[in-house]
């Protein structure tokens, strides 16, 4: 059974940082792709960003390129989101996704989530 739980959320400043965490726990997920997601009241969950485990690839959604960044520790189990130059439109629900082998930008192609970490910015 594959458990995500994220952390680190909260209330900062626009230009501020966060680091975002999603444990996971359950098997080896050596195998898989995770990725961070957003939703934001009324729209639908937006890909962030994601890395495959074992090989490191990462991707990065447009509008976070040069300001966040992912990554992560085997050793802990642990998928990392540095944000940093936070901006007002940032704030949303964040959560950890995972999935078989590749990289997807679409939140339906990804089987596991965590149950979200709130992320507001204010101006």
């Amino acid at each position: 059974q594959v458990h995500l739980e994220e952390s680190g959320g909260g209330l900062v400043q626009a230009g501020d940082s966060l680091r975002l965490s999603c444990a996971a726990s359950g098997r080896a997920f050596s195998n898989y792709a995770m990725g961070w997601f957003r939703q934001a009241p009324g729209k639908e969950r937006e890909f962030v960003a994601a890395i495959l485990w074992s090989a490191g690839s990462i991707y990065y959604a447009d509008s976070v390129k040069g300001r966040f960044t992912i990554s992560r520790d085997s050793a802990k189990n642990t998928v990392y989101l540095q944000m940093n130059s936070l901006k007002p439109e940032d704030t949303a629900v964040y959560y950890c996704g995972a999935r078989l082998f590749a990289i997807r930008v679409v939140a339906a192609d990804y089987d596991y989530w965590g149950q979200g970490t709130q992320v507001t910015v204010s101006s």
